[in-house]
């Protein structure tokens, strides 16, 4: 699975990162996105349910999220 890490980055840089991403563009694809910003998660949450994608947040560690999403 194709890791895209966006520790570090403020919105709207993880959504760029997403939407370059051909994994996600492929039928069938699927990513995990690592952030540590809970905005991050919200507007990435956001535009999955916008672009019909299935989307899975785990908190492995506390302030650091895994964003499991499938096209």
């Amino acid at each position: 699975m194709y890791e895209l890490d966006c520790l570090g980055d403020m919105c709207p840089i993880p959504i760029m990162k997403l939407k370059q991403c051909k994994q996600i563009k492929e039928k069938g694809g699927q990513l995990k996105l690592v952030t540590d910003h809970s905005c991050v998660v919200e507007s990435i949450s956001d535009y999955c349910r916008k672009q019909k994608l299935q989307i899975h947040v785990v908190e492995p560690m506390n302030g650091i999220w895994e964003l499991y999403i499938e096209n």
